[in-house]
């Protein structure tokens, strides 16, 4: 028994006699040995559940990532603990900040609700516990508004991407969480709270009548709303409260978008092709899939994100990137016992995503960069075309029309290297007329990529590039017929094997000439270039994008200052901007921009090429439009004259989609608008020479 004595502006309170309800006989029966029964049977289930699906995740295979602590722990401090990405939607993100904030605030007051009051009247110090007090309460406070919101958003002004779905287990949930919330007070009120610190308890006491009886029927909703929530935790999308923690800590410390080789040595390079040891390729079987791949489908959280930005999806392609991480869980749910035991299904993971998802994945990366708990969806589905590639070699009806003409690029890519099936000594002759060095050594090399050595459109992309590096005084060469594809296509579409082949290829190509420092117009090979060939020996090559040198030059003064004509807006390229990280040089090269999309710098739509759909045959139903179209009418929409661009396929992808909507908007590079203004100054400065005489 309690006494509590409160003295408040020298008035004698009322001394109330108040049991803790554990104190309470119920029908002759102690309340400590109900509150043992639910918490058994609750922390038992639970307990029960989390180690099952722990089991299944460690049956994945294994994955490096116990390395870059510093880094970790940075990265859960800020994503998990400061909710960062969660916090870039704010209508959703906020409620829900609300919620994860205040539960972490009141979840100490579960062990003193569950011990009688003991934790904070005999291990909490005194000087602490009118703090701690006024935290718990904030907690609830803090929960309390969060769910309120929510459950308000769901059932009152439903997102369009709820509509249609179930509400019911994530509106159950919120109701009991406020149940848990509302409750608390009311216990609080029964135990003379201090109206400093508990100013809600406070006003509920001085406000309703607060009985024995009253403080008894909310101790139990309380405790049984904790016990019903520890029974769903484990069973629903909310085991993200357990597996988001460890999902944020082991998050992928490479570089964005980077693959991994088909086998890594000791020193964590890539195996070369001769020395691979493999008995298969790929991921078709759940168990092959990494151990913290496998922690995203429980880690998911269901907030949809990824569907939202997903170029495939917005397509009305059969590809969710949502569902796909559903599809582990469920996968692995169905099948436990044969996994547990050591068995393979007879359905594997490939069959579970399906086929036409797997290769309607564009590897764009707006997936994984938005997911609020770091979960990484491409990867699955690259492993699963690794399979089906290298492995299976044999694809369903559903897809054969869209993969059909891939597997003729990757034949290119074997017998010419190049996509385009183009001999590869016609590979310089774009540079012919340029007086440039042709495999020889040289300070820059600029690498001109396929598109801008046999596409026509593109290979005057490339020359503007080697004029404007000549204009400003490098030493530049290129690497004509010796240079080949990075191939990127070939590792984004599955070919592993073949991608390291090209790969080694160039490496020894760059070794031989002495090749430091490369140029690249396109950012598939900017990227593969630089981060993808350290894995097999690439370290000491320095990479830059061509608006990133532009740009620099500029700011040295070897080039005129940034400018442009008309109204010009600006389409970032998924592999220079969001996987790339590079956001500003090529809006400084042309002297910013002019208006921007509303999808832009990294969340910048995709123009559908990436992860090898350059080289697919794309459909779409008449509900939907291809991915470059959905681009070109954004682009379309900021009503500017040109469209700056910094990628030879985006290139070609919006100037399709503009097309197809009959838009007159102008498609340039960055180092075609960059080199129209140094002509144009360089006539300016003639005509005034001209003028002069």
């Amino acid at each position: 028994m309690v006494v509590l004595v409160r003295w408040v502006e020298g008035v004698d309170l009322l001394v109330r006699l108040m049991q803790h309800p554990l104190d309470v006989t119920y029908g002759g029966v102690s309340g400590w040995y109900f509150l043992l029964i639910l918490g058994v049977v609750s922390i038992g289930f639970f307990i029960f559940q989390v180690q099952k699906a722990t089991r299944l995740v460690l049956l994945g295979s294994k994955d490096n990532r116990f390395d870059s602590w510093g880094s970790r722990l940075k990265e859960t401090a800020t994503v998990w603990l400061g909710q960062r990405k969660v916090l870039e939607d704010p209508i959703a993100g906020g409620m829900h900040v609300l919620m994860f904030w205040g539960f972490l605030m009141l979840s100490s007051d579960m062990f003193d609700l569950a011990s009688g009051n003991r934790f904070s009247e005999h291990l909490l110090p005194d000087l602490l516990n009118p703090l701690w007090n006024g935290m718990v309460e904030l907690g609830y406070t803090s929960a309390l508004i969060g769910c309120f919101l929510a459950l308000n958003r769901r059932v009152l002004f439903t997102p369009d991407k709820l509509k249609g779905k179930s509400q019911l287990e994530g509106n159950v949930i919120l109701l009991l969480i406020m149940t848990i919330c509302t409750t608390a007070f009311v216990v609080e009120a029964g135990e003379g709270p201090d109206p400093t610190y508990e100013m809600i308890g406070a006003w509920v006491e001085s406000t309703f009548e607060i009985t024995q009886s009253t403080v008894n029927l909310a101790y139990w909703a309380h405790m049984l709303a904790i016990c019903v929530f520890l029974f769903l935790i484990p069973v629903s999308k909310h085991m993200h409260l357990v597996m988001a923690l460890p999902n944020v800590f082991f998050f992928d410390t490479q570089p964005a978008g980077k693959m991994r080789p088909l086998q890594m040595d000791e020193n964590g390079t890539a195996v070369p092709l001769e020395e691979l040891d493999l008995e298969t390729f790929g991921a078709s079987q759940y168990t092959q899939l990494s151990w913290r791949s496998l922690i995203d489908g429980w880690a998911c959280t269901s907030c949809a994100r990824c569907q939202d930005v997903c170029p495939a999806y917005a397509s009305g392609k059969d590809l969710n990137p949502m569902q796909i991480i559903h599809d582990v869980r469920g996968y692995a749910n169905e099948h436990s016992e044969l996994l547990l035991k050591g068995e393979a299904p007879e359905e594997d993971i490939i069959s579970r995503f399906g086929e036409s998802a797997i290769w309607a994945c564009t590897t764009c990366n707006a997936c994984v960069d938005v997911c609020p708990v770091n979960i990484e969806h491409v990867p699955k589905l690259t492993d699963a075309r690794r399979h089906l590639m290298m492995e299976r070699m044999e694809f369903d009806e559903s897809v054969e029309d869209t993969v059909m003409p891939l597997m003729a690029t990757i034949e290119n890519l074997e017998n010419d290297s190049n996509p385009y099936g183009i001999p590869m000594h016609e590979r310089g002759d774009w540079a012919a007329d340029l007086d440039v060095k042709v495999a020889e050594p040289a300070e820059y090399i600029y690498f001109a990529g396929c598109a801008a050595s046999f596409d026509e459109r593109n290979k005057k992309v490339a020359r503007d590039t080697i004029s404007i590096m000549k204009e400003a005084g490098l030493d530049v060469g290129i690497l004509g017929m010796q240079e080949g594809c990075t191939g990127d296509a070939a590792r984004r579409a599955g070919n592993e094997y073949l991608f390291q082949m090209l790969a080694e290829t160039n490496l020894a190509t760059f070794e031989e000439i002495g090749v430091k420092k490369i140029v690249a117009s396109c950012p598939h090979c900017f990227h593969t270039l630089g981060t993808e060939y350290k894995d097999f020996g690439g370290q000491d090559i320095e990479v830059m994008h061509h608006s990133q040198l532009i740009n620099h030059l500029q700011l040295e003064g070897k080039l005129p200052a940034p400018a442009h004509d008309g109204n010009v807006t600006y389409h970032d390229p998924c592999y220079l901007g969001r996987i790339g990280g590079e956001l500003e040089a090529p809006r400084a090269a042309i002297g910013g921009v002019d208006i921007e999309t509303e999808n832009h710098g990294r969340g910048s739509f995709c123009c559908g090429a990436g992860g090898a759909q350059m080289w697919m045959e794309e459909h779409v139903d008449d509900d939907h439009d291809r991915v470059n179209v959905i681009r070109a009418k954004e682009l379309a929409e900021t009503g500017a004259d040109t469209v700056a661009v910094g990628c030879p396929f985006c290139s070609t992808m919006v100037t399709d989609g503009l097309s197809s909507i009959d838009s007159k908007m102008e498609v340039k590079d960055i180092a075609e608008i960059v080199w129209e203004q140094i002509k144009a100054n360089d006539a300016k400065i003639q005509a005034a020479k001209s003028d002069g005489e």
